[in-house]
């Protein structure tokens, strides 16, 4: 069984989950805060510790006719900071609609009081990481 961390980037805040390759599936973890993209390095090494995943998956921010963005590269350069300060393998996962799904997903659970930021971050992440997961098998 290998455990999978995955990311949502974002500039302010960046979702987080964590999934198995054995069960395929993932849940979210708590948003880790960012300032222009640069979570708190601390925060990260934390986790990793607590789940000791052996691979990492980011969330490409694309736009729907898969042209890149600003956003791209600079989920981009945050896979490969990941990469460079942890040694472990990282994917880049397509996220388009992501978000959207997951405020969806979040609203029909518990009304907008499900809709706070980190929440909806983390759940896009998950997102992400069950599609990356869901390829994977196939």
């Amino acid at each position: 069984m290998s455990v999978i961390i995955g990311f949502d980037f974002g500039t302010h805040s960046i979702g987080v989950a964590v999934g198995q390759t054995i069960t395929g599936s993932a849940q979210p973890l708590a948003a880790l805060r960012a300032k222009d993209g640069q979570p708190e390095w601390s925060a990260v090494e934390k986790i990793f510790h607590e789940w000791q995943p052996q691979r990492l998956v980011v969330g490409l921010p694309l736009n729907m006719d898969g042209t890149e963005q600003p956003l791209t590269d600079l989920a981009r350069k945050f896979a490969n900071r990941l990469h460079g300060r942890f040694g472990l393998p990282v994917d880049l996962q397509d996220e388009r609609l992501t978000t959207v799904a997951a405020r969806e997903e979040l609203f029909a659970s518990g009304g907008y009081k499900q809709l706070s930021k980190g929440k909806v971050d983390s759940a896009a992440a998950q997102l992400i990481l069950q599609d990356y997961l869901s390829s994977a098998e196939s």
